[in-house]
């Protein structure tokens, strides 16, 4: 039987399926319960998700008002409501009428429970299974969707969403991300009136410049961070996807999320199965924070790649020099970042090319040979380069694009993503094209590419791995005339494969998912992605609210964060670099910058940082978030922390966001302390000709989070150094 998974996460380690003859299924985790009727010979009815149930109010549940509605609907048979799934038999019927058949569960050794409840039509040989799985110490649940065509001819799959979630009608509130290249992350947040809310991405490579497949529901009106029942819910999936709410006459807005099945219809013959992507909901009684932490523990502990593992603090060379690589160059950069205390540094693009040297973005992809005029003792005299100066090297590629100009295209054109009898449409530079990843020989070439260079040069710290085009044409040169549909599923289908190819032959190896950007901030493609670069735009000011919108759902560790040159390269702001520091070392910390451009005071500041962000790194990319005033609130400030699960260590971070004259901020109350604690104050990065007053002085956790503490609106500095910009970073250590 042939087997198409979209992105499942492995179920490892699982013990012998039992058969559960119960109908009420008890899914739950220490702070939630997923409540399901799974009568044999019945529909799949969802009773309840949200806070732990005891079994006293689930055996009475039913009679206090349940939810009790088709958890996983299917179309055809009264169709006036919207499906998760959309079904043509072979013989073209196009009603589905699925019963519950069996509920088989599995245990694995760190306690996490899969239940798999098993239904078929009523009349034909198709069977769909409706999955789940917990992660307890995270109180996150995912459930996913997997069918089988025992059918004699081929079924079509028109509609395969992940999941579907009623939730009871009220005042609730979505909140989501959406923006555009540069400007990623901005967070919305609505109430849910009546009609239809739709979240879709259609790019086909990248999915998270204009939206994100995640949202949370504020159950309890508009939203609060750290107080108020919400839901969380993300799609695990890296191409185009789909999340509705539909809020009808009845008493709920309906969810849906999984693949977006426009143009994407999925044909399965006789023994093939196909199973859509996991979604991943999570449930808090505090708040917005209170999600956030769930999902933040729940992504490193599980899916995103060495998640436990601290991040080094690098200078990538991009904004530095851009495609103007050399080997003196480079050797200057590494010694530079090396003397600020960084440890990592990253040749970005323009290193390669032998028949078309990379000069510009209009040559060279595909062609992965080292420009020996430009770097005439090669990768290895480089990474030499970097060892003599005690700090680690990595390297820019773009695997799964070519250009017009390039060797791989004039010897394989027919390896592009191009629609039959029409010119391939050309991206940036004019010539950029998208390998087609359905194909498997483009899955080896793509493999290659990582795979020699890490065979050739094993010390390789680090890849950055790019995406500068999404998918400009729909047409596979490989897939069949009938199966052109499965073009934007079967992309990622091979991408998982070759990941997957990867990380077993180079598990250590650092990679970042850029893709022109925060293009691939997913948890679809993090289990195989250290980190994620959050955007091309390195503005500080700007920074704080991308950033604060990816928090959301991604924690720290996972961020790309650089301080970035002044004048900005996007917005030619002008940001001093205290301020510029304080926001990246809210992050995975970097530099994006020519060293050799600063000022002797700046390279001070910014060595100071390293030292001070390596002090908190341990907090800041494995604490807990707790987020405090927002910048979408338009209080003239922003502020959060992260805090030690331990509750002994804590950063708290302070940003003005707006200078006015004789202006009033308020002052920020701080959250997750523990209360009987008693915490002693420092101030990181400091500029100011004299501490803060409470500086070295301790203060309980009760007092720090019933009043805070005063926050000076602007700094105590040599008069002629004075700007409109001011920023804290506090460790808050417990005696």
């Amino acid at each position: 039987m042939k087997h198409i998974n979209i992105f499942l996460s492995a179920l490892l380690g699982l013990s012998t399926p039992a058969i559960v003859k119960a109908e009420i299924v008890d899914i739950s985790t220490p702070n939630t319960s997923l409540i399901l009727d799974a009568e044999k010979g019945g529909s799949l009815r969802l009773l309840h998700y949200g806070n732990k149930m005891a079994s006293s109010d689930i055996a009475t549940l039913k009679e206090a008002g349940a939810i009790d509605r088709n958890a996983y609907p299917v179309y055809g048979i009264l169709p006036q409501g919207e499906a998760a799934m959309s079904v043509t038999h072979a013989d073209g019927n196009m009603t589905t009428d699925v019963e519950v058949t069996g509920i088989d569960t599995t245990t694995a050794p760190d306690g996490a429970k899969v239940t798999t409840i098993s239904m078929r039509d009523k009349v034909y040989p198709f069977n769909l299974n409706v999955n789940y799985r917990t992660y307890p110490a995270e109180d996150v649940i995912e459930t996913w969707v997997d069918v089988t065509n025992n059918e004699k001819g081929t079924v079509r799959l028109n509609r395969f969403m992940s999941g579907y979630l009623p939730v009871r009608y009220g005042d609730v509130w979505l909140s989501q991300l959406y923006g555009s290249w540069a400007n990623e992350g901005k967070l919305s947040q609505t109430p849910l009136n009546h009609g239809v809310r739709m979240i879709k991405n259609k790019d086909g490579v990248r999915n998270s410049h204009t939206s994100h497949a995640e949202i949370m529901l504020s159950l309890d009106g508009k939203p609060q961070e750290n107080t108020g029942r919400t839901i969380g819910a993300a799609l695990e999936y890296s191409g185009n996807y789909k999340l509705f709410i539909d809020t009808d006459d009845s008493n709920y807005h309906h969810f849906f999320a999984g693949i977006n099945e426009e143009n994407s219809a999925y044909n399965l013959k006789k023994g093939e199965s196909f199973v859509t992507p996991p979604l991943a909901l999570t449930y808090s009684e505090e708040g917005l924070s209170g999600v956030s932490r769930n999902f933040h523990r729940w992504g490193r502990n599980h899916r995103l790649h060495n998640g436990n593992k601290e991040r080094r603090i690098l200078l990538n060379s991009w904004e530095g020099v851009y495609f103007d690589i050399d080997e003196a160059g480079m050797a200057g950069m590494m010694k530079d970042i090396a003397d600020m205390g960084g440890e990592l540094f990253v040749m970005d693009d323009g290193w390669f090319g032998d028949k078309y040297p990379r000069d510009n973005d209009s040559t060279s992809l595909g062609d992965w040979v080292v420009d020996t005029d430009k770097l005439p003792n090669g990768i290895q005299g480089l990474i030499e380069t970097a060892k003599s100066n005690g700090i680690k090297f990595g390297i820019w590629i773009e695997p799964e694009m070519t250009n017009t100009v390039s060797e791989l295209y004039e010897k394989h054109p027919e390896y592009i993503i191009k629609a039959a009898k029409r010119p391939a449409t050309q991206g940036r530079g004019g010539t950029q094209l998208v390998l087609d990843l359905a194909n498997p020989k483009v899955q080896d070439i793509v493999f290659t590419v990582v795979d020699t260079l890490m065979r050739k040069y094993p010390e390789i710290d680090y890849i950055k791995w790019d995406a500068n085009a999404p998918i400009m044409d729909h047409g596979s040169q490989y897939l069949t005339a009938d199966n052109q549909s499965h073009l934007y599923i079967d992309y990622h289908q091979g991408f998982e494969t070759v990941l997957n190819r990867i990380r077993k032959a180079h598990p250590d190896v650092t990679i970042q998912a850029c893709a022109s950007g925060g293009g691939r901030a997913n948890w679809g493609v993090l289990p195989w992605f250290d980190e994620f670069w959050t955007s091309d735009n390195n503005d500080a000011l700007q920074r704080i609210y991308m950033q604060w919108g990816t928090s959301y759902f991604f924690p720290a560790i996972a961020m790309g964060s650089h301080i970035s040159a002044s004048p900005n390269h996007q917005t030619f702001r002008r940001i001093p670099v205290k301020f510029r520091a304080d926001v990246a070392m809210s992050g995975r910390l970097g530099l994006e910058l020519q060293p050799k451009n600063m000022t002797d005071e700046e390279k001070a500041i910014v060595k100071n940082a390293i030292a001070d962000y390596k002090k908190i790194r341990p907090i800041v990319q494995f604490g807990d978030i707790y987020r405090l005033v927002s910048p979408y609130d338009g209080k003239g400030v922003a502020s959060m922390m992260y805090i030690t699960p331990e509750k002994d260590d804590a950063v708290f971070y302070w940003w003005k966001t707006e200078t006015f004259m004789n202006q009033q901020l308020p002052r920020v109350v701080m959250a997750g302390l523990d209360p009987d604690k008693t915490y002693t104050v420092t101030e990181l990065n400091r500029i100011d000709n004299e501490p803060l007053s409470f500086e070295g002085k301790s203060f309980t956790g009760r007092y720090l989070m019933s009043n805070g503490l005063e926050i000076p609106l602007t700094h105590k500095v040599d008069y002629h150094k004075n700007t409109d910009y001011a920023s804290r970073i506090l460790r808050l250590t417990a005696k």
